[in-house]
């Protein structure tokens, strides 16, 4: 993306590290993707659903199968421990790093693959389901975390969308994996897609022993020598660069003025000047999981086999294809539109793919012309959301928070994507599937689905700020500054922190706004000038 994207001119140093460090840690998406998609095409093994069968019938082919609730245990226990994961992951971050977090989160994830590897009956499937979800919970938080605060402030948003990006990359091994395994007898059918995950995880800790904690992590401990070093090798500038000493000293001023309006405790994320930006990333993340993405990657092999469709899991390669391909536009688009614009773009979209593959599967059921159509607008769909809402919702909420309040910030957004992710998957067995006690819904599902991108496309104009090429520090003046978020498009950033931060000393900070302390740092400077020429003149 660094190429695509070209570098201000006025921008000191190289961008090269920030920008291969960001991509390499958005490596922790695959474990989450790879392990959402092997369980949709695990679901629909002959030999798993007879070996983990509790002795329940299909009564649409007459074979062994878990039952609608079992699928539904082993499915959303895994977003049960993410949502646990997400919340656990700001003390994490904040007592061990961004850096010696994520390589605890990720053996957290592997105690989760050995357990599923092992396992020949539900209850210690879900177990390890359970702990890899931990492992993904608390990764999912932690990575655009780390990735907001390395990142330089023109390309940060590809960077942190290389996540979303990632998530795709792991969907789509899953579907090629499970495509070699599916038709096995034996345990292997599962075990090896299950297993290879070993691969990444170690993947992952040998590359985060190698890279440097980020700088505002360690401003925020107090370590300015250790910052000042990280910065350095992440812009490639000597640490007494003119450039790198007022980046640094901008964040530090930023990191003691936040600190010098109040705590940073979980309840002041839901009050004042925190909480628009608490509240709107839950609601961005949660929204993010109520498209409906998720019920094509966990159900979407047995969806598209109940529809009629032939060759599920070669349908779901095609859409784990697609997701992939759809995200790189994604990722130049976030910088070149920004945020609101790729948003809007992506729900419109969305929501018209929804809707007529939910009336066309209704009106003709059974249908091989319905079928084609429904197979075209789910791709054309996965189109809208890979390139906008996958990964710019990462990038919205990973930008959003003053740094005293990034790490709980995200944790929560981040638990409230899980939530709703948990529900879906809890629920969508009994909505979709046929049998007593189930909707039997089918492709009426996708009215839902429709409905809520209705809801985003509100949800965007009213409620989300356009932070494109804005540093961290310059989001917290955005927000301080602007009150509607359909205004913030022309929103040009003034204060300097470390004036502002000066002036804040004292509890002047509790009592002022941020834009009275500015206005008063610019009066002071003027008045500084005016003493100084008048000085110079009796000279």
């Amino acid at each position: 993306m660094g190429f695509m994207i070209k570098k201000p001119e006025n921008v000191a140093g190289s961008a090269a590290p920030a920008i291969l460090i960001g991509l390499f840690v958005s490596f922790g998406g695959v474990l989450f993707g790879y392990d959402t998609g092997t369980i949709g095409g695990i679901l629909a093994m002959p030999f798993w659903r007879n070996l983990f069968s509790t002795g329940y019938v299909n009564p649409t082919d007459n074979h062994r199968d878990v039952t609608s609730t079992e699928k539904s245990e082993i499915v959303s226990i895994l977003s049960a421990g993410t949502f646990f994961g997400a919340l656990f992951s700001a003390p994490v971050a904040d007592f061990l790093g961004r850096r010696w977090g994520m390589i605890f989160n990720t053996g957290v994830f592997t105690l989760g693959v050995i357990l599923q590897t092992a396992a020949t009956a539900i209850p210690m499937f879900v177990a390890g389901r359970f702990f890899a979800g931990l492992g993904v919970g608390l990764l999912s938080a932690t990575i655009p975390l780390y990735q907001s605060e390395t990142a330089p402030k023109w390309i940060r948003g590809a960077i942190v969308g290389c996540y979303q990006w990632a998530i795709t990359i792991g969907l789509l091994l899953a579907a090629i994996v499970l495509n070699a395994t599916k038709n096995r007898q034996d345990t292997g059918s599962y075990r090896i897609p299950v297993a290879v995950q070993f691969i990444f995880s170690i993947i992952m800790v040998v590359g985060m022993l190698i890279l440097p904690e980020t700088p505002r992590f360690l401003i925020k401990k107090g370590n300015k020598a250790k910052a000042a070093k990280a910065l350095s090798k992440l812009r490639r500038l000597p640490v007494d660069h003119p450039a790198l000493v007022e980046e640094l000293a901008e964040i530090q001023a930023n990191h003691e003025y936040e600190m010098s309006i109040g705590s940073a405790s979980y309840l002041a994320c839901f009050k004042p000047p925190i909480r628009k930006r608490q509240l709107t990333g839950m609601a961005l993340q949660a929204l993010q999981q109520l498209t409906g993405v998720n019920f094509i990657f966990y159900y979407g092999t047995s969806y598209f086999s109940n529809s009629g469709i032939s060759n599920p899991f070669i349908v779901t390669m095609i859409t784990s294809v697609v997701n992939v391909l759809s995200t790189i536009p994604g990722l130049w688009l976030v910088e070149v539109w920004g945020r609101r614009s790729l948003l809007m773009f992506g729900a419109v979209g969305m929501s018209f793919c929804q809707l007529i593959v939910a009336a066309v599967g209704t009106a003709l059921p059974d249908s091989t012309a319905a079928n084609k159509c429904l197979i075209a607008f789910v791709c054309i769909y996965i189109f809208f959301f890979a390139c906008s809402w996958g990964p710019c919702a990462w990038v919205v909420t990973g930008e959003s928070f003053p740094l005293k309040a990034r790490a709980k910030g995200l944790s929560m957004t981040t638990a409230s994507n899980w939530l709703l992710n948990f529900a879906i998957a809890y629920a969508t067995p009994y909505m979709v599937d046929p049998g007593p006690g189930n909707a039997n819904m089918g492709s009426k599902v996708f009215f839902v689905w429709g409905g809520f991108c209705v809801i985003c496309t509100v949800f965007v104009y009213f409620c989300i700020y356009e932070t494109k090429g804005l540093s961290l520090e310059q989001v917290d003046e955005l927000y301080a500054k602007i009150p509607q978020a359909w205004k913030s498009n022309g929103f040009v950033p003034s204060v300097n922190f470390q004036d502002v931060h000066d002036l804040g000393k004292g509890g002047e900070a509790r009592r002022h706004t941020l834009a009275e302390l500015e206005n008063a740092a610019v009066r002071r400077k003027s008045s500084a000038g005016v003493h100084h020429e008048n000085y110079t003149e009796k000279v």
